[in-house]
């Protein structure tokens, strides 16, 4: 009889580092896949789960406009109950420090079900920064009984801290490279619709592209990023800057308040993983504020500046491929300035080997789910 995964899944960044894993585990007949949906982000999520093929067989839609981080935890936890009750399964699998990601441990850990925690160990040590996912994976981290490390920092992380097992973490890579990968050849062949025609906008002329939605950052942190953004445009009058906003309300105010009326700085709506690809792949710098970026960027050879304080994510700076600049206005001026200036800082960034895999994590997984 095979095994059964639930995997839940909550979010856009979710979907993209656990949908090669899901289909991975649907080629296994030792195992029986099994997906549930929380649609903590309904409509991003929906977009990154169609890119691979991937449909639930849970749906909790929990997501509702103005509700809290307890009303979301809540939500989610009274779903993935009855669902972890009607399926029975031999093991839970929770990816990275959401809310839905928390909720599917403690679940998991009320029915007495063993929980595997993908992209396990980051860690920044401050329990507000980021915030509220540097406590989620904490406390998935001491209820998991499989830990999949996606680099050997992350795996000496948990041994350090003594809580775990060292029998219960397997070092795999990060599952993000396996759909990194996999789109790219995607792309590469048959470019996605963009929602402005980037030959006749930007063509040949560098580009920076930018994410931004830390709740930290919120408010003067927003302003300082916008204030920054708009000066080095203001600097280099030939780069373009594409910035996809985030939904939250407290990022787009900002944004368009302080962006929305430059020439060059192109705010578009969110978008889904393939045109997102694209646009990481033919970019000259990032900036971003997002976790998944600063581990997908090295595969494309691409220059990170980091918008936090700290990283849970720190191979990507000792390695030389991101920097950290945090909220900083003259920080980011000055390495976003000197990146654009100078091709031999971009290409000593760029010319680092990946530190989150080789594109095999999720059959790592799978082996390990196989067997334990």
């Amino acid at each position: 009889m095979p095994r059964k995964i639930l995997t839940v899944i909550g979010t856009r960044p979710e979907a993209i580092k656990l949908a090669p894993l899901v289909i991975e585990l649907g080629r296994r007949e030792a195992l029986e896949s099994i997906v549930c949906a929380t649609a903590q982000h309904r409509e991003m999520l929906d977009q990154a789960l169609a890119i691979f093929g991937v449909k639930p067989d849970f749906d909790l839609n929990i997501m509702s406009p103005g509700q809290t981080l307890a009303q979301v935890t809540s939500r989610a936890m009274e779903g993935l109950d009855s669902v972890i009750q009607k399926v029975e399964p031999d093991v839970v699998i929770v990816q990275g420090d959401t809310t839905s990601a928390f909720s599917g441990a403690l679940a998991g850990h009320y029915r007495q079900t063993r929980v595997g925690h993908v992209e396990a160990g980051l860690r920044t040590g401050n329990k507000f920064a980021p915030f509220p996912e540097e406590m989620n994976r904490r406390l998935i981290g001491r209820m998991a009984d499989l830990h999949f490390a996606p680099t050997e920092f992350a795996k000496r992380t948990l041994l350090d801290e003594a809580l775990v097992e060292p029998e219960s973490v397997f070092l795999t890579g990060n599952t993000v490279i396996d759909a990194l990968l996999w789109v790219r050849n995607k792309v590469e062949s048959e470019s996605p619709e963009l929602p402005f025609d980037f030959d006749k906008t930007i063509g040949d002329n560098p580009f920076v592209l930018i994410t931004g939605h830390r709740r930290e950052s919120f408010g003067s942190g927003f302003e300082d990023i916008c204030r920054a953004i708009r000066e080095v445009a203001e600097q280099h009058p030939t780069t373009h800057f594409v910035y996809p906003v985030h939904l939250n309300p407290n990022v787009r105010e900002p944004v368009n308040r302080i962006l929305g009326e430059h020439a060059r700085i192109h705010l578009i709506e969110p978008q889904t993983y393939e045109p997102f690809v694209w646009l990481m792949n033919r970019a000259t710098v990032i900036l971003t504020d997002s976790g998944g970026v600063q581990e997908e960027a090295p595969s494309l050879g691409k220059p990170v500046l980091v918008m936090r304080e700290t990283t849970e994510r720190p191979e990507g700076v000792d390695a030389g491929n991101a920097r950290l600049v945090g909220v900083d206005y003259d920080k980011i001026v000055g390495q976003l300035d000197l990146l654009l200036r100078s091709g031999e800082e971009r290409e000593k960034m760029a010319s680092v080997n990946n530190p989150y895999g080789d594109g095999r994590a999720s059959i790592k997984i799978a082996d390990v789910l196989e067997r334990e």
